[in-house]
């Protein structure tokens, strides 16, 4: 029995045929074998996406089962944890590239019960970070001829929860209409003082008091920190509508991190992006032309969650003693990241600037005069820096 669980939290899948690992094949729902080609049909769970209930969950969760233990390995550099697998111990982390030794330790956590499947393939997902490479400005040469020299990109599983819930807001605040009214004013006409008129905008303000509501769903929160925060929200949007069953047989071949960010916590980032639409509800709910809101008061109710992964293609390498992360969205091939900048191609960026508008202020100064100008044009060898 211990050995099959270990099996499953590794997700391992021998070969019908020779008895090699299988891994799962990106935008399909097959399996295939890397050392002799052969393919096997997953089966496809017919079980439901389904919603959990948020505060019933919080109150059972530390008297959890204890299938609910998962083992996982930590890395020391970034702090990213991941589920065990056995050839981690030869491996680098896939968020930062740093060599990790094993030192796996269990964690009660909430089961993730579905996920969206790769479907974009290593190769796409590399073509797509060399695309994104080239368009990069001020960019270092060296670090694109270091990133070229990298090994493939690593498939990672991420953790997200999903909030969905009602909320009712009651608020006070102001309503500012805007009227004009008409004044006189002495004017400066071609050396003469002359009265004039003018309309001068006002603005009446008029107290409100009312109370908006709003329904969320699938308010999608980042639920770990191995990656900047607003790296992971560029890669949006998903198509949660295929989000599919959770099965092992989808993770085959690839690492699932796990998350860090508490179901609890992960609810207050929610709120966080929840905020800025309730705002916007009070203030078309105030009408007028400005708006002002001194108190608002939002109530949430029938709170409820999923835990899901979600598939990142990554590249996490040392350049000049500074991590740099680059991330591919799996699905879609969205592609962000950290980047250096060269000082070197900035600074002769800025001369040539200076150059080019001092030419132009000589020529046009010339011209003014009547005389005839011209200059050579600086050049610059870029590639060398």
């Amino acid at each position: 029995m211990e050995t099959e669980q270990l099996k499953a939290r590794q997700h391992v899948f021998p070969c019908e045929q020779c008895g090699a690992q299988m891994q799962y094949l990106e935008g399909s729902t097959e399996m295939v074998c890397n050392h002799c080609d052969h393919r096997h049909q997953i089966t496809l769970s017919r079980d439901p996406i389904l919603e959990y209930d948020f505060h019933s969950t919080l109150k059972q969760l530390p008297g959890a089962a204890p299938d609910a233990v998962r083992m996982a390995v930590k890395c020391n550099a970034c702090s990213a944890e991941f589920d065990f697998d056995p050839d981690l111990n030869a491996d680098a982390c896939p968020f930062c590239g740093t060599r990790i030794v094993v030192d796996a330790k269990e964690h009660r956590i909430i089961q993730p019960k579905s996920l969206l499947p790769f479907r974009i393939t290593a190769k796409q997902a590399k073509e797509s970070y060399r695309r994104w490479l080239k368009r990069l400005w001020f960019a270092p040469n060296a670090l694109k001829k270091y990133a070229r020299q990298q090994r493939d990109l690593n498939g990672i599983y991420v953790p997200y929860w999903t909030y969905d819930c009602d909320t009712a807001t009651s608020y006070r605040g102001q309503r500012g209409d805007v009227y004009y009214v008409t004044q006189q004013v002495r004017v400066n006409v071609n050396g003469r003082m002359q009265t004039r008129t003018r309309q001068v905008p006002k603005i009446r303000w008029t107290p409100v008091a009312g109370r908006v509501q709003r329904h969320f769903d699938d308010v999608l929160v980042y639920a770990t920190d191995s990656l900047p925060r607003s790296m992971a929200r560029e890669l949006s949007p998903w198509d949660l509508n295929a989000l599919a069953p959770y099965q092992e047989e989808f993770l085959s071949g690839f690492q699932s991190e796990v998350y860090r960010v508490e179901l609890d916590q992960g609810f207050g980032h929610a709120r966080e992006r929840m905020h800025p639409v309730i705002r916007a509800d009070i203030r078309r709910d105030i009408g007028g032309d400005q708006q002002r809101i001194t108190d608002a008061d939002t109530r949430y109710s029938g709170i409820t969650f999923k835990h899901i992964l979600l598939p990142f293609w990554i590249a996490g390498f040392r350049f000049r003693g500074k991590v740099y992360q680059f991330i591919v969205n799996g699905r879609t091939g969205e592609v962000q990241g950290d980047r250096p900048y060269s000082m070197i191609k900035i600074a002769l960026a800025v001369i040539t600037a200076l150059i080019l508008a001092g030419a132009f202020a000589t020529f046009y100064a010339q011209t003014q005069e009547g005389g005839s100008a011209s200059f050579d044009m600086p050049s610059i060898n870029w590639n060398t820096y």
